[in-house]
């Protein structure tokens, strides 16, 4: 205990090194002079908080928020004066907010430890006191030998000593990790591949020296030092909170929706109006006790104490106690009711069916609730290409070999050219082979077709190429017995002797299957031999080394040992990284092939090899050796030494691959761009595939000016072409511009040149970025981010390279997609596929938008409802702070009587109807730009909760202020009964304005609306009914019942809440009428005839606006029949361009309108 205060202190750090060193099994030099480091136990925490520290903390990061924060000071201040108000009327409400608050942060911790104590109890098997000991996994020490049996989870971060195969190799998926469920291979070093019984491994003597626990989840450099030597046994060497998944528990950047930032700026408006009202009140009072009569009027003689003490702080007490009696302008329960909201309404995204993909069963899913409205406010759409707008699945089309470009037709290569057998199977090519992706389980050499002699012919004539393909992977096979569990949709059909690949990039996989059906086979490795089936021979090559890919070289190797003794290197890997590294072979006929692949959007490699002397193999593998062992700069020195390895290679050929299109991808962006959503696609593809990418899903039309700034080498030269662009776009300003930018020429205009850059961007409807890096993408939206207009960006993406401009954006779409789930995990909300983009903008965004914009607004409105009665009736008893309302209805007006209504609305309200939403996406401008919270709608609901303040207390004063037929006794009404009229109009006529706000009205929005105005008269006939023993002030008895028994004060409540509403109702019918918007269009053809009328009101070529009106008018009266009416977004609809309809996606003509 004493260790952990000192570390969370900083006096104990628990690492003193770079490295840690970690004994196997725990067996510590026994010199005595030993000091064993200090590791942390296995559990995994995940929780924010304890029994101990729940409360504490909790009211910690409560108060941390500006409003609780006022209202706790509010609440000392009444605590601490003498104020016009109940310390209860400011605390109860603060409790309530606090508690809720409190309750659900709680109950959210609660399932993340009920989450930790699954994890951290599961069994697992150790090696202790020479046997198998059960054990959980929070009991696992560093330095343990664990078991880990087939299809069980890690419990820590582990090194591999031994398996249950002679090679001591094992398979692995890193799904709970990245998500890739591809195997891996890992093999134990051959000292201890060999100690596969537990009582050898329990007499292991050996250390662990490795470096200090990190995040990144595919580097770890280490080394072991065996003294002695000695199922799958693994060594535990990062536990806990110390292992690599706990590392990425990454607490993203707090991220704020443009609806909170104008909550704020309005709370900072509404506390200077309160200051003002404040100040005013209290000037006000001392001027008028200016005059002597009423400094000390006879019925409130002043005491000594109070006649000496100083007038500063009798001024400071007196504001201080105005501040106290209309702090209720600033409404508490807004916060509360926003985050209740928030979380709520976002379970309606995860139980939207639209949005379940039923082939991968996968559901949306929601990560942060506090983004939901922010859907709404789009304006710039950032997307990855591979596996965002394609599906990630790779299909064999074609290569060139030695400078001749091939076709797979039918499982058979074909010279580029009319030719016999060509013709018949290019139908079959051309519409996609749906039979290759059922080829994923391969045979030894009964599964594939005979090649014909021309074949084989081809395959001898290009051996080194088809060596290279089914050599230069990481490909994994596993063996699928008849027993086996697999998810596989095939799987049950198969025949022992068959095989599956695996690999961590589909296209190797795709290129791996593809030689396997032209006749050369990968039949898996086995002790660092690689075999492959050349139509039908067996050869083994000895696999030496394996030059992992990475992002900065963009290729991969292998160097392999052929049976002839003779050391071979075989590269593949983008274009612009295996072509300058060249000096033989068909270069240029290459390159030309390969963006003549790329113009067809297929995704291209290219394979070299270079065959090394005795001489040179034996200085490679040394250097190998030496960067891989090396505990500093490891990634550094095998940078160096793979530059070193791959160079002078001779060009074998390239491989072109297609990675389809979503389903529905081409009608989801041109549905964002009608909804005024510019689309960016930043891809790391070279410039021709992107382009033709870019044309096939519809992010450029063929109609459009496509713009280039590629390949720019300098400042000046990237001006000057940026100069000339924007010179272009003025003076063809009437046509659609698109823009076409390259990494490099990007690195260099957002150096220099970010305004011209940015204009040039803002221009063009669509822009696509290739050959982009991980962080350039990030520079990218970050760029757009601060510019002038501060737009709300969105990212979408797939994979980890995505994850840093999915945190960088405004709101960030991970897509569950085939690259892992690093952007599913590190995104705001995670969908299986694009095209359910649009209905989580269009709908749900603006749903949500609609919803919270409404919910503050109205906060506000009745906040100032309920506290300017209170300041106007200052003006007449003196400026006395005598409170209008009795302190229970104070401590009950947000909390009771009016809170449910506005919650509800802000779950279920549907302006429009859902189908309108997706089908015409042009709705989604009217509310663009936070257009709801504008600074003229504030003011409006202001403005208009004034005017009503002003008709609650006036209409009181003057129709109900000098009644003497109230009381049967001549008596006239006191303040509480004065004050209780005013409130009672004011809660029937804020309940009544939401009922007037809600279009979609359900048995829960009756049972609210009318059950709060039925609750507030329940509850003041009982509690001004009954004498409470437990109240020191029975001000409010009988005076409610007194007020309900005039006729004439129900005459009064009547006419003043039809006169306030009759006000709003005719303004809105005017703005109707005259200025409506899409929605209210929209709203109106619903509702026309009883019959949804999607199509709203379209004007055709060459017809006058009048026949538009004239077809609205005929609608209106019921001419639009249903036959006319069913319409609805299909997929094989084409897009009628012409037509002027908010969005219609098949052709229309005036009869069907």
């Amino acid at each position: 205990m004493w260790r952990w205060v000192r570390q969370q202190l900083g006096f104990d750090p628990p690492h003193q090194s770079d490295t840690r060193t970690i004994y196997i099994a725990n067996r510590f030099p026994q010199n005595g002079l030993y000091t064993p480091q200090k590791f942390i136990d296995n559990r995994i925490i995940s929780s924010k908080y304890t029994v101990w520290n729940f409360v504490p903390k909790n009211l910690f990061e409560q108060f941390r928020r500006v409003a609780n924060f006022y209202f706790l000071i509010i609440f000392l201040v009444q605590l601490m004066i003498d104020t016009p108000t109940s310390p209860i009327t400011s605390g109860l409400p603060l409790f309530f907010v606090i508690t809720v608050t409190a309750i659900k942060q709680g109950y959210e911790d609660w399932l993340r430890h009920n989450s930790d104590n699954e994890v951290n109890g599961a069994p697992v098997y150790v090696v202790r006191s020479g046997g198998l000991v059960k054990t959980r996994s929070k009991n696992i020490r560093v330095g343990d030998i664990v078991r880990i049996a087939k299809d069980e989870i890690f419990p820590a971060d582990l090194v591999l000593l031994s398996s249950d195969r002679p090679d001591g190799s094992c398979h692995v998926t890193t799904a709970s990790l990245d998500g890739e469920t591809n195997l891996k291979t890992h093999v134990a070093v051959p000292e201890t591949a060999v100690l596969q019984t537990v009582a050898n491994l329990d007499s292991l003597i050996a250390v662990i020296e490795c470096q200090q626990p990190e995040a990144d989840l595919y580097r770890f450099m280490g080394r072991m030092i065996i003294t002695q030597q000695m199922e799958e046994i693994v060594v535990a060497v990062y536990t806990g909170m110390e292992t690599k998944m706990a590392l990425n528990y990454k607490s993203k950047s707090q991220k704020r929706s443009a609806v909170e930032k104008s909550m704020n700026t309005f709370l900072i408006i509404y506390l200077i109006i309160l200051i003002s009202e404040a100040i005013i009140s209290t000037i006000l009072k001392y001027t008028w006790q200016a005059q002597e009569k009423w400094d000390e009027p006879w019925y409130n003689q002043k005491t000594e104490h109070q006649r000496n003490s100083s007038k500063i702080l009798r001024f400071i007490s007196d504001f201080l106690a105005f501040l106290v009696l209309y702090n209720f302008i600033i409404p508490i329960s807004l916060y509360v009711t926003v985050e209740m909201q928030k979380f709520l309404g976002s379970f309606f995204i995860g139980w939207d069916l639209d949005l379940y993909h039923e082939e991968s069963d996968q559901k949306s899913q929601v990560n942060t609730s506090d983004l939901n409205e922010e859907l709404g406010q789009v304006d710039y759409v950032f997307t990855d290409k591979t596996g965002t707008l394609t599906e990630n699945e790779m299909y064999f089309r074609e290569c060139s070999i030695n400078g001749i470009k091939y076709q797979e037709i039918n499982g058979r290569l074909v010279p580029e050219g009319p030719t016999p057998e060509s013709s018949e199977g290019s139908l079959s090519y051309l519409s996609g082979l749906s039979h290759l992706s059922n080829l994923a389980h391969l045979t030894s050499s009964s599964s594939f077709r005979t090649s014909p002699e021309n074949e084989t012919e081809l395959i001898k004539g290009h051996d080194v190429f088809f060596k290279a393909v089914s050599l230069c992977h990481t490909v994994q096979i596993s063996n699928i017995q008849s027993d086996s569990i697999g998810d596989g949709p095939w799987q049950s059909s198969l025949e022992s002797s068959q095989m599956e690949y695996y690999a961590s990039s589909p296209d190797e996989k795709a290129l791996v299957e593809a030689a396997a059906r032209i006749g050369i086979v990968f039949m898996g490795n086995s002790e660092e031999i690689m075999e492959i089936k050349i139509l039908g021979n067996l050869e083994r090559y000895k696999l030496l080394h394996v030059l992992e890919f990475d992002s900065d070289r963009r290729r991969m190797s292998v160097i392999v040992q052929a049976s002839s003794g003779e050391k071979l290197l075989f590269a593949k890997g983008a274009e612009s990284s295996i072509l300058p590294k060249c000096i033989g072979g068909e270069i240029e006929k290459t390159r030309i092939h390969v963006d003549e692949f790329a113009l067809k959007g297929l995704r291209t490699l290219c394979i070299a090899y270079r065959q090394f002397t005795s001489k040179e193999y034996q200085e490679i593998d040394r250097r190998l050796f030496e960067a891989r062992t090396a505990l500093q700069q490891r990634e550094e020195k095998l940078a160096e030494v793979f530059q070193f390895i791959e160079k002078d290679l001779i060009l074998l050929g390239a491989t072109a691959v297609e990675d389809r299109l979503q389903d529905k991808v081409r009608e989801t962006i041109e549905a964002l761009r009608m909804a005024g959503i510019k689309v960016w696609v930043l891809t790391g593809d070279k410039h021709e595939t992107a382009v033709s990418v870019s044309l096939s899903c519809g992010h450029f039309h063929r109609t459009m000016n496509i713009l280039e700034l590629i390949n720019q080498k300098s400042d000046s030269e990237c001006a000057e072409q940026l100069r000339q662009l924007a010179r272009r776009i003025k003076e063809d300003h009437v046509i659609q511009h698109g823009l076409v930018v390259d990494g490099t020429s990007l690195s260099l205009a957002l150096r220099e040149h970010e305004k011209l850059f940015m204009e040039v961007c803002r221009n063009c409807s669509a822009v696509l970025c290739c050959r982009m890096a991980p962080l350039q993408k990030a520079k990218v939206i970050r760029l757009i981010k601060i510019s002038p207009e501060k737009p709300i960006t969105l990212a979408v993406g797939d994979g980890a390279n995505d994850v840093s401009m999915i945190q960088e954006a405004h709101v960030g779409i991970g897509i569950m997609g085939k690259e892992g789930r690093q952007a599913a995990r590190n995104s705001d909300y995670a969908i299986a596929r694009f095209k359910f983009l649009s209905k989580l903008l269009f709908v749900h965004g603006h749903f949500y938008y609609i919803r919270i914009a409404t919910l503050v607004q109205y906060f506000f409105y009745k906040n100032v409802c309920f506290i300017t009665p209170q300041f106007l009736y200052q003006f007449y008893c003196l400026f006395s702070q005598q409170t209008l309302y009795d302190s229970m209805y104070l401590t009950l007006y947000n909390i009771c009587f009016t809170s449910l209504p506005v919650l509800i609305y802000s779950l279920l309200e549907q302006h429009v109807d859902p189908h309108v939403l997706q089908n015409k996406p042009a709705l989604y401008r009217d509310i663009s730009k936070n257009r709801l919270l504008s600074i003229e709608t504030f003011l409006y609901w202001t403005l208009l909760g004034f005017s009503h303040a002003f008709i609650f207390f006036f209409g009181s004063y003057f129709l109900m202020g000098k009644d003497i037929s109230l009381l049967g006794n001549g008596q006239m009404f006191g303040n509480w009964t004065f004050g209780t009229l005013v409130f009672t109009v004011m809660v029937i006529t804020v309940t009544v304005k939401m009922a007037l706000e809600t279009h979609f009205w359900t048995w829960i929005n009756h049972l609210v609306t009318w059950g709060s105005i039925i609750f507030y008269f329940i509850f003041s006939l009982f509690y001004s009914g009954i004498l409470w023993p437990f109240l020191s002030s029975q001000n409010m008895y009988f005076v409610f019942i007194q007020l309900l028994s005039s006729g004439s004060a129900w005459f009064a409540i009547i006419l003043m809440v039809v006169t306030c509403l009759f006000l709003d109702v005719v303004k809105k019918v005017f703005d109707r009428q005259l200025h409506p918007t899409s929605t209210e269009k929209a709203q109106l053809t619903e509702t026309n005839a009883s019959v949804k009328c999607l199509d709203s009101v379209c004007c055709f070529p060459g017809e006058a606006a009048s026949a538009a009106v004239r077809r609205m008018l005929a609608r209106a009266v019921g001419r639009c029949g249903p036959a006319h009416l069913s319409r609805s977004w299909s997929a094989s609809d084409p897009f009628c361009t012409n037509d002027r309809s908010v969005l219609t996606l098949s052709t229309m003509d005036s009869s069907t309108c």
